[in-house]
């Protein structure tokens, strides 16, 4: 008999769930170990070296770095949530994880996201003020509008994600217990369920609308700004300046919305792929955004370069 036949047999309101790594090939799940355990360990240093370099250099104490250490905290947070389970299933085939644990986890990913998308749009606005006014940048985005944005981004993901985990809860599990990827999603959860689901998925529209559907736009309409803003600037060499300001910022908006609209994209209309590419595409949505952050701000940012190259020489 199986694990998940096991699983499946013992509980008609399951208390556990499984947990997937490579499907159909659990035997070569530790293929996976060794990137995953690299990723992780790139993404701890890399955020902590952001972290740190921001917080010792003075010159960094600016809203738009203030922002960059929010992101890198939300990149921590994120894969701090995730890579545990996710390396335990890959290198120890440890594939169960708790009802309780599986909410929680389910939580804080989709908590994190929705900070992250949030630190984007406030970086977007941030890069139209700097290009704009950059005479009363520092004066227009003083430290307590910096903390009344942290304030207002925490309140926003708090309101909008507290209720999932009571909503999932509340649904009873008779059916299989077996999860599609090695972390826990509220879209794979509610799934499972042997109760009408119309409420979760009508509640998770509302959320996805109300976070990346409604920060995309405002980011959108930032950068038309800032191009417009940009083309009044009469010196060719200004605007290459203000628009080499924005390419780290950039950089970060693909790396966070490119893997999450492919996970998206692949979850609803790739039902015919195999399944190693939907295992593909949900480790790199979790795993790569967070060690691309980094290495993008610390390459593309003169400030923060030259202060690692210092601590390194």
């Amino acid at each position: 008999m199986t694990l998940t036949t096991s699983f499946n047999d013992s509980s008609m309101n399951h208390q556990t769930f499984i947990l997937v790594g490579i499907p159909g090939m659990q035997e070569r799940n530790s293929w996976v170990a060794f990137p995953l355990c690299l990723l992780y360990l790139l993404t701890l240093f890399g955020n902590l070296t952001i972290l740190f370099v921001i917080k010792t250099e003075q010159s960094l104490h600016e809203p738009m770095y203030i922002f960059l250490s929010i992101l890198a905290c939300s990149d921590l947070g994120l894969a701090m949530s995730t890579m545990p389970t996710m390396l335990g299933v890959y290198w120890f085939d440890a594939r169960e994880i708790s009802f309780n644990a599986c909410i929680t986890q389910m939580f804080f990913i989709h908590s994190f996201g929705a900070v992250e998308s949030s630190i984007l749009v406030a970086m977007a606005v941030d890069r139209f003020i700097a290009i704009r006014n950059p005479l009363r940048y520092t004066s227009l985005l003083p430290n307590t509008v910096i903390v009344k944005i942290g304030i207002a981004i925490l309140s926003r993901t708090c309101c909008l994600l507290l209720p999932i985990p009571f909503l999932i809860k509340r649904l009873p599990f008779c059916r299989s217990n077996v999860l599609s990827h090695s972390y826990c999603l509220h879209q794979d959860v509610m799934h499972l369920a042997c109760a009408d689901i119309t409420v979760n998925i009508l509640y998770g529209l509302i959320v996805v609308i109300s976070t990346s559907g409604l920060d995309v736009v405002v980011i959108l309409v930032s950068y038309v700004l800032i191009l417009q803003t940009v083309l009044s600037i009469t010196s060719h060499r200004g605007r290459l300046k203000a628009l080499n300001t924005c390419i780290s910022h950039v950089c970060a908006i693909l790396i966070f919305y490119i893997p999450m609209i492919g996970v998206t994209v692949v979850h609803r209309f790739g039902r015919h792929l195999s399944p190693i590419v939907h295992m593909m595409m949900a480790n790199v949505y979790i795993a790569v955004p967070p060690v691309l952050n980094p290495i993008v701000y610390s390459v593309k940012t003169k400030q923060i370069r030259q202060r690692i190259y210092k601590m390194f020489h």
